[in-house]
């Protein structure tokens, strides 16, 4: 099956995985096998944005009776089925916001804060720490996703393209962008 640590499948996970999502087209009473294995990362990965249990409750269900529905459309693309469904999470927890003006939350773990330092290849890491919290939770959505995606569920640049539907070179150069405007705001 699937490995969870980092996000990363080897070519056979994928296509273990691929079958299992083949079978739920045919049967979706099959679909339960990948509800049980993805609801409680996907009901973290919405949890961590609104910090309202109940919210990422709802939230988390709807992401699978969309997906449920769409599965027919489905398309592999090389990456975790996972990936489809963090971009339906990803797109309810946006409509939330716009629709219900619910508060974005944003929790920020230290460790990678020191990360995203020294990728920026910044020497004064803990002067700078406190500055980095404060600016990455004023990015804008689209800004904080790329960040939260790439360093802080460590996931590869091909999966948050195919998260926030974009290229894989597009991503890269936004997120690296995205350092670079850090750099200047912290100095």
């Amino acid at each position: 099956m699937l490995q969870t640590s980092k996000y990363h499948a080897t070519e056979t996970d994928l296509a273990n995985e691929q079958a299992i999502v083949e079978a739920a087209k045919l049967n979706p009473e099959r679909f339960g096998v990948l509800y049980d294995k993805y609801y409680e990362q996907l009901f973290r990965f919405v949890y961590q944005r609104l910090d309202d249990k109940e919210q990422a409750f709802d939230v988390t269900q709807q992401v699978f009776v969309k997906a449920l529905e769409k599965l027919p459309k489905y398309e592999y693309k090389g990456v975790p089925f996972a990936s489809w469904l963090y971009r339906i999470a990803s797109n309810e927890v946006v409509n939330l916001f716009r629709l219900e003006k619910a508060q974005r939350t944003v929790n920020i773990d230290s460790v990678n804060v020191y990360g995203i330092i020294e990728e920026m290849q910044e020497s004064k890491i803990d002067e700078y720490h406190d500055k980095i919290v404060g600016i990455i939770s004023a990015l804008p959505e689209d800004e904080l996703q790329l960040i939260e995606m790439r360093f802080f569920e460590k996931r590869a640049f091909k999966e948050i393209a195919e998260i926030l539907q974009m290229t894989e070179n597009n991503a890269k150069v936004k997120t690296y962008r995205i350092l670079d405007k850090l750099k200047k705001m912290i100095k």
